[in-house]
């Protein structure tokens, strides 16, 4: 079983939980039940580092579905992406063990929306994520925060982003696409 089919699984239980009256606000932090499976070993027979960014986009789809922010996305013809994200493990996951993927939205600064998802068994955090998205138009350009909140309603309560946060987004930043970025090393 790959990701693809975790991902409409998700979908399809996002939707579900959306018809039957179990939506987010946008600061509501919501879960996925999930598993480890044979597909997500490394070489030392536990999650590999990479799939579990994989497995936190499963987080997004049902935080996106279940906030209502997808279905207005789809009909404006916007998408989101991540422009940079930083993990943090802290215990490896096994095979066959479960685990929770709770997502929620953290903040926002004058470009970016901030999410955090986090891999936990029995309340006990395995790792973490900091996302950095941007929404974009299918049609070409970025989506103003002006224009997001105007059409999904400015989302109340959430906390200051942790000045961490803004000082490695301000670090970790490339050169728009349009401009130059030659890799030279140092």
């Amino acid at each position: 079983m790959n990701v693809i089919w975790r991902t409409i699984l998700v979908i399809l239980q996002a939707r579900r939980r959306v018809r039957r009256g179990r939506v987010l606000a946008p600061t509501e932090i919501g879960r996925v039940r999930l598993t480890t499976l044979p597909t997500d070993l490394d070489i030392l027979r536990h999650m590999n580092n990479g799939r579990y960014l994989s497995l936190f986009d499963l987080g997004r789809w049902d935080l996106l579905i279940r906030t209502g922010l997808f279905d207005e996305m789809k009909n404006r013809g916007w998408y989101a992406v991540v422009s940079s994200q930083t993990v943090t493990f802290r215990k490896s996951l096994q095979l066959w063990q479960r685990f929770d993927v709770e997502s929620r939205m953290i903040g926002h600064d004058d470009k970016a929306i901030f999410l955090e998802h986090r891999a936990v068994v029995d309340g006990e955090v395995y790792a973490r994520v900091i996302v950095r998205a941007r929404m974009l138009r299918r049609s070409g350009g970025t989506v103003s925060h002006e224009e997001l909140f105007a059409a999904v309603g400015q989302p109340e309560g959430i906390p200051a982003i942790d000045e961490w946060i803004h000082d490695w987004s301000a670090a970790s930043v490339l050169p728009p696409t349009k401009a130059p970025a030659p890799s030279t090393w140092n």
